[in-house]
């Protein structure tokens, strides 16, 4: 059995109109959804054999709050090709993830995360999970997919199961879509 954590970063600003995308920085919404989203981490008891993480700075500034409300350190490997990546890429970094690891953190962007999901777990209309990463996979949501397989090369289009999607504001209403 492998579990797959997918995170998106917590919520960006566009203050700087000069800045790239790659260099966005997390808005004050974003910082307190990445300590809130650490928080649950903790308190769900949830470990990490391996962590991949886009180097984009909303990225790295998501897993510091993470880290932060989480208590410990999660030893991201800084990934480039995870920024703005499509699912097949994305499917293609998940088969490389080692063996070795039971469960596997991904932090980065949508649309690839979402679209990973989508494809990963098979449409069931009684999924209400997957209904909701349809309809939004907002900034620093978690989803946890399961494969039943031995290998991390096994995982593939319809294999999974979507186990939890959590989005922040379902941990403190105030970080919901129309606050700030």
């Amino acid at each position: 059995m492998k579990h797959l954590f997918l995170l998106r970063h917590a919520k960006s600003g566009w203050d700087d109109p000069q800045a790239r995308d790659f260099d966005r920085r997390l808005n004050a919404r974003g910082t307190r959804g990445a300590v809130t989203m650490g928080r649950y981490l903790k308190a769900e008891r949830l470990r990490f054999d391996h962590v991949l993480a886009s180097d984009a700075a909303r990225v790295t500034e998501t897993i510091t709050g993470v880290e932060q409300g989480y208590g410990a350190p999660l030893h991201a490997v800084w990934e480039r090709r995870i920024y703005l990546a499509s699912a097949s890429a994305l499917i293609d970094l998940v088969n490389a993830l080692p063996d070795s690891a039971g469960s596997a953190l991904m932090v980065g962007h949508n649309p690839g995360l979402e679209d990973l999901v989508l494809q990963l777990v098979p449409d069931d209309a009684a999924d209400a999970a997957r209904a909701a990463v349809y309809d939004k996979f907002p900034t620093a949501a978690l989803a946890e997919i399961t494969f039943d397989i031995d290998r991390w090369d096994q995982v593939a289009r319809g294999t999974g199961r979507l186990a939890r999607f959590i989005r922040p504001r379902d941990l403190d209403p105030a970080l919901g879509p129309d606050a700030d």
